[in-house]
């Protein structure tokens, strides 16, 4: 097993800047767990910028360390973790990038490699979910969120950050049965979003569900409606409140805190989860690095859930 480079030989502000500082794919014969970045805002409807956030991330994530106490496990140790570095994809052709990230993401979840992406726009997460249920079928979806992303089209576009769900229900790639947003909140175009989104399965957890019931009761509920199915979570960095994250395209008030969201995210522990993403990071809008560090230690927990599930 090949881990970080030991910060007590070289500073953790010095060498290359992958994830967690850990090795890249190509230093490994096998990755149980690569994090990769997707460099795409090509289907943003606001505020460009998340093609910076895979660089913006992984500098941030320099300062990760080798133990999670909040999930009590050492994940470097327990299963190789590789940094798979950039899906390059064409950013003036939304549908060309989609089909690339697709079979990108297939290849290398060929060997078994189980992937943490990290975006880029929330458009990304349709041919993630594509790639992941060519090997799992139908999987369960925790999707959080300050919006939806289930809206049919922008400007007659069917493929944007603000559709991918809707799009991958369409696809039958997503297990309806099991599928939430969470974090939800902000106006609406009209209460027919919320009519539209209950026809296609989901349930919500709102920013103000999880402040009144608290992160035990949101859990429990979440769990139970997942079960033991094939999960992927796909979390918009949007979904905390823009004091926790300021950097991101399309920010809403009244959104969930950092704790509360890594607290939840923790709450998955022995779950089946597959696959996963943290999007919508806008380096531009961010401040010290407030945004990039919430995204690393989110996609840090992600890795732990993945190596704790990977390493039985």
């Amino acid at each position: 097993m090949i881990g970080p480079v030991d910060s007590s030989q070289v500073p953790r502000y010095a060498g290359p800047a992958t994830f967690a500082r850990l090795p890249r794919l190509d230093q490994v014969a096998h990755a149980d767990v690569a994090v990769v970045g997707v460099p795409f805002d090509t289907g943003v409807s606001y505020r460009p910028g998340a093609r910076f956030a895979p660089s913006a991330v992984r500098e941030a994530s320099r300062l990760l360390r080798p133990y999670n106490p909040g999930l009590d496990v050492a994940p470097f140790e327990r299963v190789q973790v590789a940094d798979g570095g950039d899906i390059a994809v064409n950013p003036f052709h939304i549908g060309e990038a989609i089909e690339t990230i697709e079979q990108a993401a297939s290849d290398l979840q060929r060997e078994g490699t189980k992937l943490v992406t990290i975006g880029g726009d929330h458009t990304i997460a349709l041919p993630l979910l594509r790639a992941v249920s060519r090997i799992h079928g139908p999987v369960a979806l925790l999707h959080f969120d300050a919006h939806l992303d289930t809206w049919d089209t922008y400007f007659g576009e069917p493929y944007t950050h603000g559709t991918p769900f809707r799009r991958a229900v369409e696809d039958g790639i997503l297990d309806t049965e099991a599928i939430s947003h969470v974090g939800t909140r902000g106006p609406l175009y009209g209460k027919k979003d919320l009519e539209d989104d209950r026809r296609l399965g989901f349930g919500i957890v709102t920013s103000s569900d999880v402040m009144r019931r608290g992160v035990d009761e949101t859990v429990d509920a979440l769990r139970q409606r997942i079960g033991d199915r094939p999960l992927y979570v796909s979390i918009d960095i949007d979904v905390l409140d823009p004091a926790h994250a300021p950097g991101t395209g399309t920010p809403e008030a009244g959104g969930m805190t950092s704790r509360e969201l890594l607290e939840i995210v923790r709450g998955l522990r022995g779950l089946n989860l597959v696959g996963a993403d943290v999007v919508e990071v806008a380096p531009a809008y961010d401040h010290a690095d407030i945004t990039s560090v919430a995204a690393s230690h989110l996609a840090y927990d992600l890795v732990s859930l993945l190596a704790l599930k990977e390493g039985q």
